[in-house]
């Protein structure tokens, strides 16, 4: 487990985290989304002790991560992919960190193959591209077998097929019971990775909520349609705040009812339902809804031609 507990970071002037408060709990897969800017990457530089707070205080499974007599069997942190000598292969890198723990070579051995990364473990990491860079920050983050994982835009730079391991894999961890935080710009692969979110904004917590709270709380009160009968389930269900729009032959946009009441009002009275969609906001749209007034690099609208 993470605890944060009124996290402030300073440099100078500038506020970079504000009183910041949140859990990561194990057993599930928790997000980390923010705009740029927002003070993500401070705060998981924080966690693993890489950044001292202004005030505040942020323990991992107990202790400060300083205070951890093998932080690397209790957390794996990937924070930048590239920190790694290029003139080293895979295997030398992997091998190198596993000795400052004791860890086997066994250990380094299966790692590269779970990362998919054997048959390139004497090549030098500077040839690498950017997707088996992060296959091997994955490797070194789970050399110790931690408990907590800490990962910062995984899926950077991985193809489709390299996201859906690391998907599968996150998930596959949290079920382990272990303690799984990850960030990512990536809305579309957040909504299928994560269970919980924790949102920032200009350093200060805008949610701290499960996955499935987060878009509902950005979705609208409007439901979408299609009945052959729609004149009159249009009458029946015009009332004193409620609108009811013909989209189209057969189809209706009814804003201030729920589904449910319309498919209750649609049952009574012997009308068939094709389809019947409550409008249901993507993680991104719920995203850029609830952090626009938190986004510190506002670009130029640009008219469209």
């Amino acid at each position: 487990m993470i605890d944060a507990s009124g996290l402030v970071k300073m440099y100078g002037d500038k506020v970079a985290v504000d009183d910041l408060s949140f859990e990561v709990k194990p057993g599930i897969v928790t997000g980390f989304l923010g705009p740029n800017g927002a003070g993500k990457s401070t705060t998981m530089r924080m966690i693993i002790g890489l950044d001292a707070p202004s005030s505040g205080v942020v323990t991992v499974n107990g202790k400060a991560y300083a205070e951890h007599r093998a932080p690397l069997h209790e957390v794996g942190a990937l924070l930048e992919a590239k920190a790694v000598h290029n003139g080293r292969t895979a295997r030398n890198h992997l091998l190198v960190l596993a000795a400052t723990c004791g860890i086997s070579a066994r250990r380094v051995d299966e790692l590269l193959d779970l990362v998919g990364l054997t048959d390139v473990a004497s090549k030098r990491v500077g040839g690498f591209s950017l997707g088996m860079g992060q296959r091997l920050g994955i490797a070194a983050a789970m050399l110790g077998d931690p408990a907590t994982l800490i990962l910062d835009e995984p899926v950077n730079g991985l193809d489709p097929e390299g996201i859906l391991w690391i998907r599968h894999l996150l998930r596959a961890l949290a079920r382990e019971g272990r303690t799984v935080f990850v960030s990512s710009h990536l809305m579309s692969e957040m909504a299928l990775t994560a269970d919980h979110l924790i949102v920032i904004g200009r350093g200060r917590l805008i949610a701290d909520v499960s996955v499935a709270d987060f878009t509902r709380q950005a979705s609208s009160d409007t439901v979408h349609l299609r009945t052959p009968d729609a004149e009159r389930l249009r009458e029946l269900l015009v009332g004193p705040g409620v609108r009811v729009t013909v989209m189209s032959q057969g189809r209706l946009e009814v804003v201030g009812l729920t589904s449910d009441a319309i498919g209750d009002i649609a049952a009574a009275h012997m009308i068939p339902l094709h389809e019947l969609v409550p409008h249901q906001a993507s993680l991104e749209q719920a995203f850029m809804t609830l952090t626009h007034d938190s986004v510190e690099y506002q670009p130029t609208e640009v008219a469209a031609s």
